[in-house]
């Protein structure tokens, strides 16, 4: 590092958001691209320590204090280079990801951690505006073929490693576009989808195969899938569901979160919507969940000009502070705040939902009450006690569920493949990404249940390189 006292004399700043008049108005990203001076200044605070642990701390191993350095010093294409040799997708890391590399950063034991996730999207932003990243086809093919069912970060990871090993390589979609929820869960505020297209002309460039609105274990029966490959790997995701078991929850007007938001970025793309519509425009909306997926509810509905959101979560209130005695690999508890959380709408903690009223089998309320955690602070012990008179009733139209994922759907590709599901609901798998079927294997969500975008690529570059240890003995 040039400045090797660099982080006790520069602040940690971040670019700043689009006003929040302005970007309530579209789509468009919150976050705009940030300044290169800026960018410079950030990355001399990395102290290039003797044990990086934002390293580890990333699961993809990303090069941080490689990349660091070589920014600071304003040489972006080498610095692209050492961020594509871990990162195949780093436009989807630096949009979504929530960057635990910067929860183990050292600075973080006393200071603000360095903007590392800001600095990586500027690698790869400057990388695009220059014409850096280019397909990179394999030298010589091999006569092996692979098939990979399902787009998302898992499968089109493990798709590229594959293919740049030489093997012919076809990923199979049963939406009608690519990217999985990439595309359709996540909303263009937070990561717009020109971001997956021009990736995916790299992808197409290097000769991976694609096959759109294809539902395998249904279109196409997997026995039929295998006989003209040599692998199948299982990129299928997490999707099923965590619901609700409390009285009315029949009404209509109570929705899971996912479908909501498939049907705005499919709205927004100008695509048709499959279903009973789902929106929030002019309505009276609360959310439950407290996490990624409630906040992108919540910033969707106000875009949508609902009238009132309310975004509930039944636990403690998360401090405001990082305890200093719970450092990394401990991830830690800590109010989190989103852009959509500036622009509107009540946030609500120690809430209980008790349980929803309606006439005519349509929801009109929301009942529940308020609880406090007694020594929630010193303990972390998580005993909910009723507060005396703190029932509340929430005037509603529509109830959105964002409280998570309880494995993989229920879907022929498993029963077909023979792939053993395991007591968590997701894909069993051994070591080498293995399903029970030998020659079947499994990465991402499907294996792991609903994690971060960072996770399901670096399991995709994991699972390639046991595919490819396989097919070539």
């Amino acid at each position: 590092m040039t400045d090797p006292k660099g982080f006790l004399t520069i602040q940690r700043r971040l670019a700043p958001y689009r006003p929040v008049d302005e970007r309530l108005k579209d789509y468009r990203a919150v976050v705009p691209e940030a300044d290169t001076t800026l960018v410079r200044e950030q990355a001399r605070r990395c102290m290039d320590c003797g044990v990086p642990f934002c390293q580890p701390g990333c699961p993809l191993d990303n090069l941080i204090p490689e990349w660091n350095d070589l920014v600071e010093r304003g040489h972006f294409k080498d610095a692209i280079d050492r961020l594509h040799a871990t990162n195949n997708f780093p436009e989807f890391t630096g949009a979504i990801c929530p960057a635990p590399c910067e929860e183990a950063c050292v600075l973080a034991l006393v200071e603000q951690p360095v903007t590392i996730k800001q600095v990586e999207m500027s690698i790869i932003d400057r990388a695009y505006a220059e014409g850096w990243v280019q397909p990179r086809p394999a030298k010589q093919r091999s006569s092996r073929r692979v098939a990979i069912v399902g787009s998302g970060p898992a499968g089109l990871a493990c798709a590229q490693e594959l293919v740049r090993a030489g093997h012919a390589v076809t990923v199979f979609e049963r939406d009608d576009r690519l990217g999985g929820l990439l595309r359709f869960g996540i909303p263009d505020f937070k990561m717009e989808k020109h971001m997956i297209d021009r990736r995916l002309e790299q992808l197409e460039a290097e000769g991976i195969e694609f096959a759109t609105s294809v539902e395998v274990g249904r279109d196409l029966p997997i026995e039929e899938l295998r006989s003209g490959v040599d692998a199948v790997v299982l990129a299928t995701g997490a999707q099923r569901h965590r619901d609700i078991e409390l009285s009315g929850r029949e009404l209509a007007g109570i929705e899971f979160a996912m479908p909501y938001l498939i049907q705005q970025n499919r709205r927004q793309a100008g695509l048709p919507i499959d279903g009973p519509e789902i929106t929030a425009k002019g309505k009276r909306v609360a959310i439950l969940g407290g996490g990624d997926t409630s906040a992108d509810c919540l910033g969707n509905a106000l875009r949508e000009g609902a009238i009132e959101v309310h975004e509930i979560a039944h636990g403690p209130t998360p401090p405001g502070q990082r305890d200093p005695q719970k450092t990394w690999p401990e991830w830690p508890v800590v109010l989190r705040t989103y852009a959509a959380h500036q622009e509107g709408g009540e946030r609500e903690w120690q809430f209980v939902t008790d349980r929803f009223e309606g006439t005519n089998g349509t929801l009109q309320r929301l009942v529940g009450h308020r609880v406090e955690f007694p020594d929630y602070a010193e303990t972390g012990v998580r005993t909910p006690v009723a507060i005396a008179g703190g029932e509340v009733v929430l005037d509603v139209d529509l109830v959105l569920l964002a409280i998570g994922f309880t494995g993989t759907e229920e879907d022929d590709v498993y029963a077909q493949s023979g792939a053993a599901i395991s007591d968590r609901g997701t894909v069993a798998v051994s070591a080498a990404y293995e399903t029970s079927t030998p020659g079947v294997y499994a990465c991402g969500d499907a294996v792991r249940g609903a994690d971060l975008v960072v996770t399901a690529i670096a399991d995709g570059r994991k699972c390639a390189a046991a595919v490819h240890a396989a097919i070539s003995a």
